[in-house]
């Protein structure tokens, strides 16, 4: 394993690059522990994928350096570099059985018999291959193929990092979340550097220890789980995360208040001082939207558009003035379109945007 630095790292596939569109990676710095697992989160064309081959070795930055715990391996190949690397698609051999598919990897880089065969079996219990040991991998499912994959770059014990490019794709819907529970599972028991790039919001919450959000190239926040949830830096880290995202609304600053249309939204005195003047947006997630009676002068007024009962809990789609708001709600608060609705925004929770930019 390895303490992976990434220092002013940016890339561009095409020649001279000016401006940020010309990046398929804008300029970034970070730094990933040894024995961490991290999740590189993003919708296709964020760059996540380029980032990856970055760190494999498969494409050398345009600019800057990388390191694997002090060493510069930018101009180092993919063999040196240590990586393991496992793909959205099985790569494996059919002919052989699903215990020489594992044991390759280590045979090939010479280490004995005795030893290769407890490194297979334990990773093979992980993964619950234990059975298919003696099996031809031509015959298996497509979700077990991709288990076998995954143990080929989880046998070795002198990786780097372990990388994992979407490797979930190709699995049944309801066998996910056990892979999930399994790459959990291996990150514990195994103590090894995992970089796991996903589109998915689902699986890089629920196994990354960090994730890192990118958009167009650029790291727009990286953090916890629960940071990103309860403190997204840029409103697209707040759209993106969240099911649904955050209500993002455009506001202008009033005196103590946000103005959304014709509304007033109270604001303490210490976020009025860090906010600034000119459109701002307002966010706040559904989950904190709380409803009240109608008539209280002192709250907001929405009109209901849409109700989605969504078992164990609903979510009513509604407009303040012209301005769409989600909330989320108890199943047995009886709601139905056209109907206006008070609604209290608590200020704890709400987040003021400029630029796309946290401000307070």
């Amino acid at each position: 394993m390895a303490r992976i630095r990434l220092h002013d790292i940016a890339h561009s596939y095409i020649p001279n690059p000016v401006k940020p569109a010309d990046f398929a990676l804008q300029q970034l710095d970070l730094t990933w522990d040894d024995g961490g697992a991290y999740a590189l989160l993003g919708p296709s064309g964020s760059g996540k994928s380029t980032l990856l081959n970055i760190l494999s070795g498969l494409v050398r930055p345009s600019h800057g350096r990388l390191l694997f715990d002090d060493v510069d391996v930018t101009d180092t190949d993919t063999r040196s570099r240590n990586i393991a690397q496992v793909f959205q698609f099985p790569v494996i051999y059919d002919t052989m059985t699903v215990y020489e598919n594992l044991a390759f990897p280590l045979r090939n880089r010479g280490v004995g018999a005795s030893a290769t065969r407890k490194r297979v079996d334990q990773v093979a219990a992980i993964l619950d291959l234990t059975g298919d040991l003696k099996n031809r991998a031509s015959g298996l499912t497509a979700d077990t193929k991709q288990r076998i994959s995954m143990g080929r770059g989880l046998v070795r014990t002198d990786v780097a990092a372990i990388l994992f490019d979407e490797p979930l794709t190709v699995i049944d819907p309801a066998l996910k979340w056990q892979l999930r529970r399994k790459l959990k599972q291996i990150h514990h028991e195994l103590e090894v550097t995992l970089i796991y790039v996903t589109h998915d919001q689902t699986e890089a919450l629920t196994f990354a220890d960090r994730v890192v959000v990118m958009d167009r190239g650029a790291v727009l926040q990286q953090g916890t789980p629960q940071e990103l949830f309860e403190n997204p830096q840029h409103v697209f880290v707040g759209h993106f995360i969240g099911s649904p995202g955050m209500n993002l609304m455009p506001c202008k600053m009033d005196g103590s208040a946000a103005m959304i249309g014709t509304q007033r939204v109270a604001l303490p005195p210490e976020r009025i001082a860090g906010s600034r003047a000119g459109e701002m947006t307002l966010g706040i997630r559904p989950e904190f939207v709380s409803l009240f009676d109608p008539g209280d002068a002192a709250l907001l007024h929405v009109s209901v558009e849409e109700v989605e009962p969504l078992g164990g809990h609903q979510l009513i789609h509604a407009r303040l003035d012209e301005t769409r708001i989600s909330i989320k709600a108890e199943p047995e608060i009886g709601v139905a379109p056209g109907v206006r609705l008070a609604v209290w925004l608590p200020q704890a929770h709400i987040k003021l945007y400029s630029d796309g930019r946290l401000v307070v």
